[in-house]
Formats: C-alpha cells, structure tokens, sequence
C-alpha cells in the first residue's frame, strides 16, 4: 500500500515576502513611489502651481547672464545688434541679397532678432537637464520647469531687444500702425512652439550629451533655409531657376511664418503678398504641434531625469 504525501504549498520568499507587506503598508497610508511620473493632467497642475518658480528662475538667469561684462545687461541688446551688422554686411552689401527688397534693414534686423529667440530657446532646451543636473537631483519638482524657464528667459530677452528694434524701424522711416498689435500674438505662438521643441531637445539632450554639440550645426543650417538675411520669393522666383516646389517647401517652414509674422506685423512694405496662404493657421498648427508634442515627449520620461 502506498503513503501519499501531501506537501505544503513553499512559503514566499522572505524577501518578497517582505516587499509585499512593504507595498501593502505604503498602499495603506497613500504613499507613493518617490519620483514617479505622476499623470498628465496632474504633470500641469504641478508646473502651473510652480509659475512663480519658472518666472523668477527665467528671470535670474537672465540678469546673471551678463553679470560679469562691464556693460552688464546692454549687452542683451548688442548683441543681436551685432549679428545683425555682420549679416547686413555679408548678406547686404558683399552679397547683395538686399537687392529688390523694400526697407531691407528693417526687414534684415527683425528676422535676426526673431530667429535669435527661437535659435537661443532650442539651444538652451538642449542642456536644460544636463547642465542643471545637481538641481534635479536635489529638488523635486516638474523637470519641464527647467526648459520652459529658459525659453522664459529668451522672450524676455527678445523683448529688450524689441526696444531698440522699435528705434531702428522709426529710424528708417518705418511709421508705427495698428498692425505692430499683431506682434503680441505672433509672439505668444513662436512661444509656444519654441517651448515645445526645447522640451523634445531637453529629453534628447539628457540621454545624448553630445547633441548639445550637434545642435548649432542644426540651427545654422535651419537658420539659411529661414530666410533671416533674404527674401524667399526673391530667391525662390521665376528668375532663380529653381524648382517651384522649393519656395512652397521653404515657405512651410515654421521659422520662416513665424519671422515673416512679425515682418507682416511691423514693416509696412512688407504686406500680405509676402505671406504663404493661411500664414495664422500655420503659425497656430506649428505651435499646436510642437507645443503639445513636446510637452508629452518630455513628460513621458520625466521619472529617468537625474537618474544613471
């Protein structure tokens, strides 16, 4: 006759054992796991709630910027003033680009200074969480404060330099006009899709470093195809000999809506001929795009900041 021995089922480990009542215990008293991605809606709320954090940030790196020049914060203003001059001499005079375009300094000085904005804000993205590593590692909070805060930055820079850009219109003879309203929305909009791309660089930057060193390449190349130091429908016309899709192409680059905006909304010689078809809803499309997109790009690997 045979015995049956029935065994008992194995007991867990002690070890798992021990994470289960762990889990159980900090399940019981609402805890969570430190560094979490927390959920999209929630993501929002904590960034609105840290507003004044972002402002105050944007406006602190923006004062130490030129802490140590001796002409301290004019600089924010020469600078793209001097860009400005050496592409009015390049592009002006040697290579003649001004040829057949009305009020070209005008036209010139706002396409620098507008590219400067989206130029600074992308490369400032790029090493939001990488060069500011000790900060995410010591504070929780939204990582997307970081590049939102630097682009911040940059429009505050963009609106100093809006100052001098204002004397230069009235300098050449440009008269102020209800369409210079124009410029606050095409602001918000460049903004905005400025904010989302330094989001997508800012996650691609902290698990690439070397991107940091790849992206002013990047930008130079963009910055050509942008039409800052010429006119497109010059350059892409009848006479050039280029195919027509090229101008098209050229002309859907969001760049280039958004500096021919506000050319649109601040030179009176540059009117609505100068502009691609439905320019708004393209401005708003790429904002959209790049501002949402961004956004869920860089929030989906907001637990791995920091981290490795």
């Amino acid at each position: 006759m045979s015995q049956v021995l029935h065994t008992p089922p194995p007991a867990p480990a002690p070890a798992a054992a021990d994470e289960l009542d762990l889990a159980a215990l900090a399940a019981r008293h609402g805890l969570s796991v430190s560094g979490a991605r927390p959920s999209l809606p929630q993501y929002v709320r904590q960034l609105w709630a840290r507003r004044h954090f972002i402002t105050a940030f944007a406006t602190a790196k923006l004062t130490a910027q030129y802490s140590q020049a001796k002409l301290g914060q004019v600089w924010q203003v020469m600078t793209p003033l001097l860009n400005a001059a050496v592409y009015y001499f390049i592009f002006g005079m040697l290579m003649n680009t001004s040829r057949g375009v009305e009020d070209f300094v005008p036209f010139l000085v706002t396409g620098v200074f507008v590219w400067t904005f989206t130029q600074s804000s992308i490369m400032a993205g790029t090493r939001a969480i990488s060069g500011n590593l000790g900060l995410v590692r010591a504070l929780h909070f939204p990582r997307a404060a970081l590049p939102v805060s630097f682009c911040l930055q940059q429009l505050q820079q963009l609106l100093f330099s809006m100052a001098a850009l204002v004397v230069i219109l009235l300098a050449f003879g440009v008269p102020p006009a209800p369409s210079w309203v124009l410029a606050v929305p095409a602001l918000v909009l460049q903004f905005l899709f400025n904010a989302g791309v330094s989001l997508f660089m800012a996650r691609v930057g902290s698990k690439i470093p070397d991107a940091a060193q790849l992206m002013p390449f990047v930008l130079r190349t963009w910055m050509y195809a942008s039409g800052v130091m010429f006119s497109i429908d010059h350059m892409t016309g009848p006479d050039s000999g280029l195919p027509s899709w090229v101008g098209t192409v050229l002309q859907l680059n969001p760049a280039v809506v958004y500096i021919d905006l506000m050319r649109f909304a601040l030179i009176d010689t540059f009117d609505a001929s100068h502009l691609p078809p439905h320019v708004w809803a393209l401005a708003l499309g790429w904002a959209l795009l790049a501002g949402i997109g961004g956004f869920i790009y860089f929030w989906k690997a907001e637990e791995t900041y920091g981290r490795g």
